[in-house]
């Protein structure tokens, strides 16, 4: 009988660390199956495009503890995952944790997934919020001649966008904007939340936003545009803090958000004064739906007053407003030129509203004193079906411009119960012409001519961007 060899201290030593290995393997695992940091969930979620490859930004040297700054981290991924645009793209995912950080670019064939339990804290260091230029279309800063800040999420010359979440959030910790705001001591126009440029296929989706240090989300010389499933808090009393404002955009779909603002729950708008003009950039084919907006200072829906380059085939409707100024107001001045037409709007319930309808045209926040006051803008075809309102102080407060009056004004089939203490001029049109049925109190003699039969107009076909269906996509997220 061979028996085996006897056994050497050599090969005693090593059977006792192999049995040491695979005794730390057993307890790791163990320990990794006891352990919720390193397990994974697994979610989906829907997109304009699913991506090939995803990064966590802790793998970029991130930390979630609220008080460590990420700008490095997120700029450092960003840079790293736009080499796969080519492949597949790429996601970011910000995992849970309190993620502080300044200003950082996106980059194409890439989303930005924030999950439920991250939230991204906007820095308060100036130094971590680089300059820009000015808008082309603007001429200067929104808040002061100078420069401006870059928005916290910001892209330029993008294609196929994704910043969304499954209710992630993002804070703008804007109080110490706001405080220098009221102080007078803002040289350079404040950071917006997001601002998106120049680009095409963009979504923004499914995300909480509080506190912007001015306007929360600003789509800009873009097309292709899907902001869906956003809840924006502000408080009502801090300025600029609109919700979106869709600029000089084309094919863009807002829809399912809720917002409360200190100043408009979204501004249409397409440059200031002879900026815009020169620019000619419109806002156009554009669909507004099932939303809900409080701002007591502002208004829900405006148009204007920086529309120099054009708003048209505007599409409303589905809308809740609740202790508001107005529901749609109409701004512009001389000096606009440029033009706001065929806007449609129907479905508005609203409640506790100053105004319901508004219309201005001696909007005088110039850009600066080159504009030219000729220069006349168009404001026709507007029109407004089945609205229902509640405890309202004013019907309607409609002013044209002296020689250029709102033309082609529809209002039909609405509904108006007054508050207790009512004005009691509830009418106030001035150089307005237009059409109205069925509407309780009745309206003012400029838009007496009876509507035509079936009411206000409202288009039944659908936008190409109504038509864009999302894709479900996957992604794993630790679970801490």
């Amino acid at each position: 009988m061979n028996l085996p060899p006897k056994p050497t201290k050599i090969n005693q030593a090593a059977a006792r660390i192999s049995a040491v290995i695979v005794l730390a393997l057993v307890n790791l695992a163990t320990v990794d199956a006891m352990n919720p940091r390193l397990s994974l969930n697994s979610l989906t979620f829907q997109a304009i495009n699913c991506r090939k490859h995803s990064a966590l930004l802790t793998e970029f040297g991130g930390v979630g503890d609220g008080v460590t700054s990420n700008t490095h981290a997120f700029r450092q991924a960003i840079e790293h995952l736009s080499t796969l645009a080519a492949d597949g793209g790429a996601q970011l995912v910000v995992p849970p944790g309190k993620w502080l950080t300044g200003s950082f670019n996106l980059t194409s064939h890439f989303t930005l997934f924030i999950d439920k339990e991250a939230k991204l804290l906007a820095s308060q260091n100036e130094s971590e919020w680089p300059r820009v230029e000015v808008l082309p279309s603007y001429g200067r800063g929104r808040d002061a001649p100078g420069g401006r800040y870059s928005s916290l999420i910001f892209g330029t010359n993008l294609t196929d966008v994704v910043i969304t979440g499954n209710n992630g959030k993002i804070d703008g910790q804007g109080s110490y904007w706001w405080e220098k705001f009221h102080k007078e001591e803002v040289k350079v126009t404040r950071p917006y939340m997001i601002e998106i440029m120049y680009s095409d296929q963009i979504q923004i989706s499914d995300l909480t936003l509080n506190n912007s240090p001015s306007w929360f989300v600003h789509p800009i010389y873009s097309r292709n545009v899907i902001i869906q499933r956003l809840t924006i808090l502000a408080p009502v009393t801090e300025p600029n803090t609109d919700g979106i404002n869709p600029d000089s955009c084309s094919n863009t779909r807002i829809e399912d958000c809720y917002i409360v603002s200190g100043d408009d729950c979204i501004a249409i708008k397409s440059g200031w004064n002879q900026y815009g003009i020169k620019f000619g950039m419109p806002t156009e084919d554009l669909v507004i739906r099932r939303v809900t907006c409080t701002s007591p200072n502002s208004t829900a829906i405006a148009l204007g007053s920086e529309m120099s380059g054009g708003i048209r085939n505007v599409r409303i409707e589905n809308i809740a407003v609740i202790n508001t100024q107005a529901a749609v107001r109409i701004k512009t001045a001389r000096g606009r030129g440029g033009f706001i037409k065929d806007i449609f709007v129907r479905r508005m319930f609203l409640t506790r509203m100053k105004y319901i309808f508004w219309m201005t045209g001696d909007y005088k926040a110039h850009a600066d004193d080159k504009f030219d006051p000729s220069a006349l803008p168009v404001i026709k075809n507007i029109n407004y079906k089945e609205l229902v309102a509640m405890n309202v102080s004013m019907s309607a407060n409609l002013a044209g411009i002296s020689g250029d009056p709102f033309t082609d004004i529809c209002i039909s089939n609405v509904k108006i119960e007054l508050s207790a203490t009512p004005k009691k001029l509830q009418w106030n049109c001035t150089n307005i012409e237009g059409f109205s049925s069925d509407v309780d109190p009745p309206p003012c003699a400029p838009l007496a001519k009876a509507a035509k039969r079936g009411g206000c107009d409202f288009p039944e076909d659908q936008l190409p961007i109504e038509k864009v269906q999302l894709k479900s996509c996957s992604l794993e997220i630790p679970v801490f």
